[in-house]
């Protein structure tokens, strides 16, 4: 008997595993599509507009391409993932857990969304203009390729939008049991330092530009302290809790 379940949870994880493949195939076919509008879009953009896309290899149009329609890709296809993984453990919960644990989904969707935008429309500009400010202080000749211009967009904006998960991951593990609103609160002081750390390096060197990052990621440690909160006192004060 035991064996015949461990068969079935391997036929139902493959199935769900092959349905993940299909979404991200469909969805990166579809991103090599969207590929050529959404770098137009982006070049046609006011900070990368004066900015000559050059390119340096055969391979980097292909590359960008590739690399573009890779995250479009992976937008779409996290969703899915964590549903099909909902699905997978449902049988094993109740159904106040399954319920629970089902806003997971739309709620990490929408904060990795917050996060693209958050480094794309705030970040990357400061960013940029600190790189080009300082390359002109020093008289440097500024030649750009497509790949350098798009490797360096892509390794500040998916760390940015990682890091905007925080809120769920910390409920996450309050739900589970791993944490707690008083272990939280006293490790605030070596958050807000390890926060202040990443801050530091996604941001330029510069005050202004450290704070309008730190601050950001402050806010979502403080929100995230709130809601597992809430969350704690409600698992402390149902019958099962």
């Amino acid at each position: 008997m035991d064996q015949d379940n461990w068969i079935v949870h391997v036929a139902e994880a493959r199935k769900r595993l092959i349905i993940v493949g299909i979404c991200f195939i469909v969805t990166f076919a579809a991103g090599l599509y969207a590929a050529p509008g959404i770098l137009l879009y982006l070049k046609s953009q006011p900070l990368a507009e004066p900015i000559a896309w050059n390119v340096f290899s055969f391979t980097d149009g292909i590359l960008i391409y590739m690399k573009c329609a890779l995250i479009f890709a992976l937008m779409f296809t996290v969703p899915v993932l964590l549903y099909q993984l909902w699905a997978f453990v449902k049988p094993g919960l109740t159904e106040h857990e399954a319920k629970s644990a089902f806003p997971f989904i739309p709620v990490a969707f929408m904060l990795f969304l917050a996060g693209l935008s958050f480094s794309y429309y705030v970040v990357f500009p400061m960013m940029l203009k600190f790189m080009k400010r300082m390359n002109q202080t020093i008289g440097a000749i500024e030649t750009y390729g497509i790949d350098r211009y798009f490797g360096f967009l892509f390794d500040l904006v998916i760390p940015m939008a990682i890091a905007f998960e925080l809120p769920v991951v910390i409920l996450f593990l309050t739900r589970i049991g791993i944490l707690t609103p008083d272990t939280l609160k006293k490790t605030r002081k070596y958050a807000y330092l390890g926060l202040a750390i990443l801050g530091s390096c996604i941001s330029p060197p510069d005050f202004v530009s450290h704070l309008s990052v730190t601050i950001p990621l402050i806010l979502l440690f403080e929100i995230s302290v709130y809601v597992s909160g809430r969350q704690w006192r409600k698992m402390q004060s149902s019958p099962s809790g």
